[in-house]
């Protein structure tokens, strides 16, 4: 069975006053049946203290240390008791250019290092709407298996996020979201079986409470990268009752 997984990624929003309201998100969230996971911005990691839930970056580099302004290493995400990082996000991809490769190189460091990545994959519209979305994705999961091996991967999550979805209100239907999935899994099965059998692989546009029961109940969904609904306490409980 696979564990599901609520990721809340704060983006480049959240305060101290937020930190301290999380502090309760936990009530009355099953811990053994969803694995939460908090992802606020980096400056604020180490305002946690004596949480019930997972804490873990946005970004890593794929170095270890340098002169490398602005970046933060696994090593540093580690000391402050991150156990997760989020890798490839789609803003990330765009904002910042990172390549298919530049991901992969970051997630077989967070493996390395001991951080479970949290790869995001997906799609823009017009890509979905040139048919051209298998090949696409299929495109950025060939960089990952090019680069680590399954045992490597076993320790990973993949995310998926439509990005014509993310932020904009409108999401996928379960349906939708669960041909994708399955896309995914057969097309990591096409490298391992095992490891297709055993991913998590979340989805990741505009989940909320109001649908996130209906998508995690699709059977290759195994929980949400949740974006807008993480950075209001009760909204994002809602969203973790839901998974577990």
């Amino acid at each position: 069975m696979r564990k599901p997984i609520v990721a809340g990624n704060w983006k480049m929003n959240g305060s101290r006053s937020l930190v301290n309201e999380f502090s309760t998100l936990m009530d009355g969230v099953d811990s053994t049946a969803v694995q939460v996971i908090v992802c606020p911005p980096a400056c604020y990691l180490g305002e946690f203290s004596g949480v019930d839930f997972a804490l873990g970056g946005q970004t890593l580099s794929e170095l270890d240390n340098g002169a490398h302004t602005g970046d933060i290493s696994a090593q540093m995400l580690l000391e402050v008791g991150c156990q997760y990082v989020i890798v490839g996000h789609s803003e990330r991809r765009d904002d910042h250019g990172e390549s298919s490769e530049l991901v992969a190189q970051k997630a077989a460091k967070a493996i390395a290092s001991g951080l479970i990545p949290i790869i995001c994959i997906g799609e823009s519209l017009a890509t979905r709407e040139s048919g051209e979305l298998e090949s696409f994705l299929a495109a950025q999961m060939d960089a990952l298996t090019a680069l680590m091996t399954a045992e490597q991967l076993q320790q990973a999550v993949i995310a998926y996020e439509p990005i014509w979805a993310i932020g904009t209100g409108v999401t996928a239907t379960p349906e939708q979201a669960q041909e994708v999935h399955a896309f995914i899994r057969s097309h990591l099965a096409n490298f391992d079986k095992p490891l297709a059998s055993m991913m998590q692989i979340l989805y990741g546009g505009s989940v909320k409470a109001s649908n996130a029961k209906e998508l995690f109940a699709q059977p290759d969904i195994d929980g949400g990268l949740i974006g807008g609904a993480s950075l209001k306490v009760e909204e994002f409980r809602q969203v973790c009752q839901a998974a577990g």
